[in-house]
């Protein structure tokens, strides 16, 4: 039984942000190599320091302009790349190097409130995340974050 789904950028997004050469704010877009893991928002797959090529942009994940918007700094692939499609499990390669990518969930209402917060430290994201949302049926979403930056990386959904 599917319990969530992963819901990275879309490729169409990366596509019109790679065009444009603009993010949603308005901001120029940065090109640079890559001098961390990442991971790619479309892909959601780390990129190789010193070798990918990688775009530095604002992005907020939601939809309502209130005081939970949280833009942020995010990255995607300068090249274009497949979206994550494996979406009933979370990204192994980000779930694998939890020293890289410290994990944090954090739990929205369909009205977009903050109403959940858990670091997922050694658990088992996979296990983690139907949990959370069978014992706490006001959290309408989840964003997984990355715990030292807080930068957004990927939003999960009920399936």
């Amino acid at each position: 039984m599917k319990k969530f789904r992963i819901v990275p950028l879309s490729r169409e997004y990366a596509q019109q942000i790679r065009a444009s050469r603009r993010d949603d704010f308005g901001h120029e877009v940065i090109e640079q190599v890559a001098r961390g893991k990442g991971p790619c928002r479309v892909s959601l797959k780390a990129f190789s320091v010193g070798e990918d090529k990688r775009l530095l942009l604002s992005h907020s994940p939601f939809g309502i302009d209130n005081a939970f918007n949280q833009p942020g700094p995010i990255f995607i692939h300068a090249a274009d790349v497949e979206q994550y499609a494996d979406v009933h499990r979370f990204p192994p390669e980000i779930k694998a190097d939890k020293e890289n990518f410290p994990l944090s969930l954090i739990g929205y209402s369909t009205s977009q409130k903050m109403v959940f917060a858990k670091l997922v430290g050694d658990a088992d994201v996979d296990e983690l995340i139907p949990e959370i949302f069978a014992e706490n049926p006001y959290v309408a979403y989840l964003h997984a974050r990355n715990a030292e930056a807080c930068c957004f990386i990927c939003r999960i959904e009920r399936a």
